[in-house]
Parts: C-alpha cells; sequence; structure tokens
C-alpha cells in the first residue's frame, strides 16, 4: 500500500523495532507533504518499512497501527475489533448480569487513539487522535457488524478528546441508531450511563472488579466514597451490608445521578445519603471515626508530566486526611488513574501521608485495571490505574 512517507533519523528506530507504537516527531528526519489524520508510512534511516499509522501535529507524530504494509481500512477495522472481541469473550464479561464493559483499549488493543466501551445494545466510541475521528464511520459500520454482540447504536464522543489545535470540531452525536435506555447492568447491578454528557464514556468501567473488593470488606461498615461520580462504589458498598453509605462529589450534578442509581438498586434504603462538596473542604470538617472505610477515587491530578510535583502533593494531602480521620481498624482504598503518576510515585505519596498520621499501615491489595483494558506489552505507559488497599490501626 503507498502511503506518504516519514523517514526516520538514524539510530531513532530501535523503538519502533521494540514495537513501541508512538514515533515522536524529534525522531524524523523527511515527512512527505500530509494533513493531520492522513495514513502514512514509517521507514528507517535506510529504507526498511517500520509500519503504517496515522499522522497528527504534536510530540508524538504517528501512532503506529501495523508493523508491516497492511492497508489501513475497512477490512483492517473489522479484523481488529473482532480480535478485540474475542479477547472479552475469553474473560467471560458478556453475560446477562454484566452489560457494560470495554470492548477496545487504545493501544493495549492494538489500536492507538481508539476507546470503545459498550453499554447494552449501545457502544459509545471515543477518539484521541485525528485518524480515529476520520474513521469513526467506518468503524461504527463495523461495530454493528460484529458477530455475538447486540450492539445496534453507536454513540460518538469526542468533543473533549481529541487534540484541540487540529480544528477537528467534533460533534458528540449517534453514527448509527440510538438507544432507548440509559442502564446498563455491571456484575447484578443497575446503573444510570450519561453517555450523552457524563464524563468519559459516561461511566468507569475500568473500576468494576475493585467495586467487588469494595463490596466483600463493606459489611457492617460505616462507608464514605469520596469523588462519588456515578456512586459505583457506593451501591456495592449497599450490597455488601454496609451499615450506612455516604457519597461525595464537587459536582451536584454527580450527586443527583448517585442518588439516582441507589435508589434504581436499593429504593427506599435509608442508609445511603450524599452530600455536594469540595471533598478537602468535607475531609476536614469530618468527625474523627467517623468512617470504617473510606474510598478516595479523585479524577486525575496530573494529565500532564509538567503536572506532576503538584499531583504528588495532592495525593499526598488528600490521603493525609483519610488517614488522620478513618476509624482504627479502618479500610482504605485509594487510586490514581492519572497516566503521568507511576506506581512508585503514587505509593510514596501514599506513604508520606500514612507517615504524617504516625499510625500503622498494612497494604491488604496492590490493584490496577481490569483485564478489559488491558496494556501491550509493548507499550507500559497504558498502565494508568494505581489503586491500594490499606488496614489502618
Amino acid at each position: 500500500m503507498i502511503y506518504p512517507k516519514f523517514v526516520l533519523k538514524r539510530g531513532k528506530e530501535e523503538s519502533v523495532k521494540r514495537f513501541h507504537p508512538w514515533v515522536f516527531s524529534g525522531a524524523i528526519e523527511h515527512a512527505d507533504p500530509v494533513e493531520e489524520g492522513d495514513t502514512v508510512s514509517v521507514y528507517s534511516h535506510d529504507g526498511t518499512l517500520l509500519g503504517n499509522g496515522h499522522y497528527e501535529a504534536g510530540s508524538i507524530a504517528v501512532r503506529l497501527l501495523t508493523i508491516d504494509d497492511t492497508a489501513i481500512d475497512a477490512a483492517f477495522y473489522k479484523q481488529r475489533l473482532e480480535q478485540a472481541l474475542t479477547m472479552r469473550k475469553a474473560l467471560g464479561l458478556m453475560r446477562d448480569d454484566n452489560t457494560a464493559w470495554r470492548l477496545v483499549h487504545g493501544e493495549g488493543d492494538f489500536l492507538p487513539g481508539l476507546v470503545i466501551d459498550v453499554y447494552g445494545d449501545t457502544a459509545v466510541m471515543q477518539a484521541h487522535s485525528p485518524g480515529m475521528h476520520f474513521a469513526r464511520h467506518i468503524i461504527a459500520q463495523a461495530l454493528v457488524e460484529l458477530p455475538s454482540i447486540p450492539v445496534s447504536n453507536v454513540f460518538y464522543k469526542s468533543e473533549t478528546t481529541l487534540p484541540y489545535k487540529a480544528h477537528l470540531d467534533p460533534v458528540n452525536e449517534y453514527l448509527i441508531g440510538k438507544s432507548t435506555t440509559d442502564v446498563a447492568l455491571e456484575n447484578g447491578l443497575q446503573f444510570h450511563v450519561d453517555w450523552l454528557k457524563g464524563q468519559k464514556t459516561g461511566f468507569f468501567v475500568d473500576q468494576r472488579e475493585n467495586r467487588a473488593l469494595v463490596e466483600r470488606y463493606s459489611r457492617d461498615r460505616r462507608v464514605l466514597n469520596m469523588f462519588c461520580y456515578t456512586g459505583g462504589f457506593s451501591v456495592y458498598a449497599m450490597r455488601g451490608g454496609a451499615q450506612s453509605v455516604h457519597s461525595v462529589d464537587s459536582s451536584a450534578k454527580a450527586v443527583k445521578l448517585t442518588i439516582d442509581n441507589a435508589e434504581l438498586n436499593f429504593p427506599g434504603d435509608t442508609r445511603h445519603t450524599a452530600t455536594a462538596e469540595d471533598a478537602f473542604k468535607f475531609l476536614d470538617r469530618m468527625e474523627p471515626n467517623a468512617y470504617d472505610l473510606i474510598i478516595l477515587d479523585p479524577p486525575a491530578f496530573a494529565k500532564h508530566k509538567s503536572a506532576l510535583r503538584n499531583a504528588l502533593i495532592g495525593y499526598r494531602k488528600l490521603n493525609a486526611r483519610a488517614f488522620n480521620h478513618i476509624a482504627p481498624g479502618g479500610i482504605l482504598f485509594t487510586f490514581s488513574c492519572s497516566q503521568a503518576v507511576n506506581k512508585e510515585q503514587f505509593r510514596l505519596a501514599v506513604f508520606s501521608a500514612a507517615a504524617m498520621s504516625r499510625r500503622r499501615v498494612r497494604i491488604l491489595h496492590q490493584l490496577t485495571q481490569p483485564a478489559d483494558h488491558p496494556v501491550s506489552i509493548y507499550h507500559p505507559e497504558g498502565e494508568y490505574l494505581k489503586g491500594l488497599v490499606l488496614y489502618v490501626e
């Protein structure tokens, strides 16, 4: 297949030869004229073809989709989607009691720049690169033609995920069909999913297994769910037999969604209360020993390396407040979804917070993203979710 050529500087092909999917702009010696989103072929300095991928302006100039001369066309996307689906079938995610799962996780499914979550009969697609934006209609058609899954609607939600400098002006819209319900099942629990205006694709599917772990530890405990968003952890805690569950988020809209989800699963249950308030202010005024189980699942404190220092300070302060207030024998679930923060940095921030509290703390579990958010062995940057479950004496 003949695509515009990008030739790398001498010695800059080593990471690509190790199958890393990113080609940085500083590695390029020569490039044919292209537009953002075009498919290009990448060559080493000696003329060896390294693969085909999507071009975009910025530090990551090319996201490689192949390591050979395979054409990037409808047949290519169909095959990659079928391969992703085959893996999800092996994971046993598609069940009568579970209709919410991730079908495509970017580089982890060898489709960099693309995310697809499935909620019942609706697939929600997000493009993170111009190339995937331009391929959206082809991908949507391939989605509804996939065997063995009931997807008949495809909603495109990329207004906030595409690089703004590309001037693509994406519109969040249905590309195919239109859903008649916003309720999906996760491990037998029902959740309203706001893919029209909510964060990400409308629901944080990546916390599914960690929510189930909260359920295991919730019996007879007083639970505090900070940054509750849709209330996933809260609903699982209620099913786990929590004595009480308090959900907190700075967004009144998120609090309403949490209340709706609690009512959807446990109508009239008075164990659940919810508050719209800043997390740090709430923790500052919280009575000591008021909760036996606290969940800290904040939004990304660092979306770029430039914000790393402030992010680590934020994680330390947030966890310090939890350590200072949790009841003896309490359990703390604490997370970071910041890709710029690695596991060691997050753990050090939490360790520092524990030391400041002068309490004895033990690690019960070290958590990460679930298997439908796979990490390519060639792209370790794909491991973004870090979590610790801590026992606080």
